[in-house]
């Protein structure tokens, strides 16, 4: 389905599911730590979403078998949490959560160094990635086309150097977890959908530090770089406004 402009009580219901998610992604990252297993993390998270009184939106979405994606280094998105694999010192570690709450669902992910970085290379491309995912909502406004979007974050991630996945892009949510249209992270301005205010959609861009090609792993989720080079991943859901857009997956204090 094409995401529709969502009525006031949906968009409320957005925004709380929002809080909780950012709530949560946000205690992730403090909790996030060399020696801890991935599977700790979706345990934390499964609990706090208890708590607050969500719902997991990954959990059995087409098979997926836990509420939370870790992926580690060369692994972009969609990495399955396991008791097995240990977070070392200087692992690129980007977790990637959704929530359901009252029907109405959001989706965010952040990427982290956990321990010490490795080089300033890998900080500079976290930095970077979180930049152009900046770039893209900075773009937003009632009436812009996808393609303005897809090129302001292109642009960061060009002048960068890095690779831009291709086969992985952004959605609308809110109703259901993928949602029409995709918003990819390269583009032409002026080209594509128009989003018009009330929508609400998810802008997450992959970068790589080698080239943006990439593949699923045995485990049918697990997406890898090709070229085995690190990647970073950063995502909000926003509502489009006639000026600009709200993020309702940005923690509120």
């Amino acid at each position: 389905m094409f995401t529709r402009i969502k009525t006031k009580s949906e968009i409320d219901s957005m925004r709380a599911s929002g809080q909780i998610l950012a709530t949560i992604l946000k205690l992730l990252e403090e909790q996030l730590s060399v020696g801890m297993t991935t599977q700790q993390l979706a345990d934390s998270a499964g609990r706090e979403l208890k708590a607050l009184g969500g719902k997991p939106a990954f959990l059995g979405y087409f098979g997926y078998p836990d509420v939370l994606c870790v992926s580690i280094n060369d692994e972009v998105v969609h990495g399955i949490p396991s008791s097995r694999r240990v977070i070392e010192d200087g692992d690129i570690v980007s977790i990637d959560f959704g929530v359901l709450y009252e029907g109405m669902i959001t989706d965010s992910a952040l990427t982290t160094i956990a321990g010490r970085p490795k080089s300033a290379t890998d900080t500079k491309l976290v930095q970077d990635t979180r930049k152009s995912l900046n770039a893209g909502i900075g773009a937003l406004h009632g009436g812009v086309m996808v393609g303005d979007v897809a090129a302001a974050i292109q642009k960061v991630l060009d002048d960068g150097k890095y690779g831009v996945v291709r086969d992985l892009v952004g959605h609308g949510v809110g109703h259901e977890l993928h949602e029409d249209p995709n918003i990819p992270n390269y583009g032409s301005r002026g080209m594509g959908p128009k989003l018009e205010v009330g929508m609400t959609i998810a802008i997450e861009p992959m970068a790589t530090l080698g080239d943006y090609r990439v593949y699923i792993e045995n485990d049918g989720w697990t997406v890898r770089t090709r070229d085995g080079s690190r990647a970073a991943h950063f995502e909000h859901t926003v509502l489009i406004t006639e000026n600009g857009a709200e993020i309702l997956t940005e923690r509120r204090n």
